[in-house]
């Protein structure tokens, strides 16, 4: 059976500073669970880790929180496209998980809503708190923010000149009241505009709150440029909040989409480990999602994984789960056709195994595979994973204590271009990203990856040796016996003969757990059972090298090159980066904003805006 990540694997105090340090900044849902897997709190975000973190500050908390935060055991993520997707995400998981630190009443009677009244005529437009079945009309929302739902409404009720009186007093208006003097309304009480008139405004008004008719947003951006060409940057600036409040308010709630029903299968592995998100959609809603954490060989392939899964996900155990008529996966499934014989059989109905999916579809697909990798992040991360690993790398390279302080170096650059060496640190709770360091190289040959290894060596531990850094119980060096030669020479001419040396080479076929390690002091090469946990936090700590060094080159390739953050993105052109900007105001709201609100900016496909958030949220 599929190994899932229940709370009660969690025992003991729940671990909030390493749990924080791998937390994402983007929107979602978290669910906090008690030591018995019991359901304490749901809660939405628009960023997840400041909001989580704000529940383990020292002091301030309220005594209901602070009774529950003492109840925690462990925390689930589930990270969305954004806020309003969130919102609604949340809602779901409320009325079904009905937990006890939560308002019930609250599910859907504190969020606001833009209500258009049922008046067959002359309807209104109007704030709603809380949505009601009275009275007909249509509702838009929920949204997670009433002042921008507020702003928003001002701005239409402008442009559109739409009523927002009670129907009370519409009706016995025999005068034009002073909204229409301050040209806000068309006064349609005393019919100064035809019910043909109105209800072309009425259409157009709907058609931008269901995302439509941007047409507005065009206008409100053109007045910003106009004022920030004439200098009157106050005026600007209210501009740009009225397109953001405007954007917020038309947002698509993809999580509330196309219905039917489906199973959102995605996989992550690293390090010799491999996390499964199961995300449940019923009726066009996202109800929840589930982690695994399967045994599996490093040998099989994904499609192999997920059909071994699939079999013991829908017909493993007792009872059998509720089979959906659509089962979405990002990878093709090994007997696909079979699987999906067997899965109709069982449900009585078709049921389709689908992976080239378009649509809201591609979207929950999208939105599995971003949990995916984030559940595995924190997996990690996690202390006790973290701790089993450190006590079989001591056993394995026979240290005679476990090591509380690693550092591993790696050397990037681009064709000799702007070298960078980076040295990340790992402690007994995981990575120690304040200790993380990038050095910039410098007077040396283009392209000598061994001058290279031996400046940053130096550079990092004379300061060692004169007493102004922290020392190491164990070095990695990602590479082969080269590169790792050249560390041994610099200890040597350094006099540090106490730290051990170890270099980690890819092997002859270069697959995850194939690797090499060889030892400085005695020239041993030796390989490591790819299922050994020494062997995948050597992995965990050689990867993470990699990646900062690769991250911290770019960064400084494109200082260099004084390029934007777009720039560096294939596709984003000159001007397209302009109507990017031009939209949202800013790289930071771009980076806040869904790929369907990307989608909706000229001369942006769907294609495109995904390779744009794609890249904005990696760096």
């Amino acid at each position: 059976m599929p190994t899932r990540s229940d709370p009660e694997q969690s025992p003991g105090k729940f671990d909030s500073q390493n749990f924080l340090k791998q937390l994402t900044e983007r929107p979602g849902v978290y669910r906090m669970y008690d030591d018995t897997g019991g359901i304490l709190y749901v809660g939405k975000a628009r960023n997840l880790r400041k909001r989580v973190s704000s529940y383990f500050r020292k002091s301030g908390l309220a005594p209901k929180t602070e009774a529950l935060v003492g109840k925690i055991a462990a925390i689930e993520v589930t990270i969305t496209g954004s806020e309003t997707e969130a919102l609604l995400l949340e809602q779901n998981l409320i009325k079904s998980l009905r937990p006890p630190y939560n308002i019930l009443l609250r599910d859907d009677k504190s969020y606001p809503y833009i209500y258009l009244s049922s008046h067959s005529d002359y309807p209104s437009l109007t704030f709603r708190r809380g949505r009601t079945k009275k009275g007909g009309g249509i509702w838009f929302g929920p949204f997670p923010s009433s002042g921008a739902v507020k702003e928003s409404l001002n701005i239409l009720q402008k442009v559109f000149r739409i009523r927002s009186c009670s129907e009370s007093y519409f009706r016995n208006r025999t005068r034009p009241c002073l909204q229409y003097q301050i040209n806000r309304c068309t006064a349609p009480c005393v019919g100064f505009i035809s019910p043909e008139e109105y209800q072309e405004d009425i259409r157009h008004a709907s058609m931008f709150l269901e995302g439509k008719n941007p047409a507005i947003i065009q206008d409100l951006m053109q007045s910003m440029e106009d004022a920030s060409r004439a200098l009157e940057f106050e005026k600007a600036a209210a501009y740009r909040d009225q397109i953001n409040n405007l954007r917020h308010v038309q947002e698509q709630q993809s999580v509330d989409g196309e219905g039917g029903d489906a199973d959102v299968i995605a996989i992550a592995q690293d390090a010799g480990v491999v996390c499964i998100v199961v995300i449940i959609v019923r009726g066009g809603r996202v109800l929840g999602t589930k982690d695994y954490f399967p045994r599996y060989s490093l040998e099989q392939t994904e499609g192999e994984l997920l059909a071994s899964f699939l079999g013991q996900y829908y017909f493993g155990g007792d009872t059998r789960r509720e089979i959906p008529r659509d089962i979405l996966v990002p990878v093709a499934v090994d007997g696909q056709e079979l699987l999906s014989q067997a899965l109709s059989e069982a449900a009585r109905r078709e049921t389709r195994i689908r992976g080239n999916v378009r649509g809201e579809r591609r979207r929950w697909l999208e939105l599995a595979m971003t949990n995916a990798r984030q559940t595995l992040l924190t997996h990690l991360a996690s202390k006790e994973t973290v701790y089993r690993r450190l006590l079989a790398l001591r056993d394995l390279l026979e240290l005679t204590e476990t090591p509380s302080r690693m550092e591993c170096f790696d050397i990037s650059h681009s064709h000799g271009e702007n070298t960078v060496a980076s040295c990340v640190v790992f402690d007994e709770n995981g990575p120690l990203k304040s200790d993380y360091r990038l050095y910039n190289i410098q007077d040396i040959t283009a392209g000598d990856d061994y001058a290279a290894m031996r400046q940053v060596l130096t550079r990092r531990y004379r300061r060692m040796v004169s007493g102004e850094g922290k020392r190491p119980d164990l070095v990695f060096i990602d590479g082969g016996k080269g590169q790792l030669n050249v560390a041994r020479e610099v200890f040597e001419e350094l006099g540090i003969s106490d730290i051990p040396l170890i270099g980690v080479a890819k092997g002859v076929t270069r697959r995850a757990g194939m690797e090499q390690l060889i030892d400085a002091l005695t020239g041993a090469v030796f390989r490591v059972p790819a299922d050994s946990p020494a062997l995948h936090l050597i992995q965990h700590i050689r990867d993470e090298s990699h990646r900062f060094a690769i991250s911290g080159h770019r960064a400084g390739r494109d200082k260099k090159r004084r390029q934007s953050t777009l720039e560096g993105i294939e596709g984003v052109g000159p001007k397209r980066r302009r109507e990017l900007i031009r939209y949202f105001g800013g790289i930071q709201e771009l980076r806040k904003a869904s790929v369907d609100e990307m989608a909706k900016v000229q001369g942006i496909s769907k294609s495109l805006a995904e390779t744009i958030y794609a890249a904005l949220h990696d760096q």
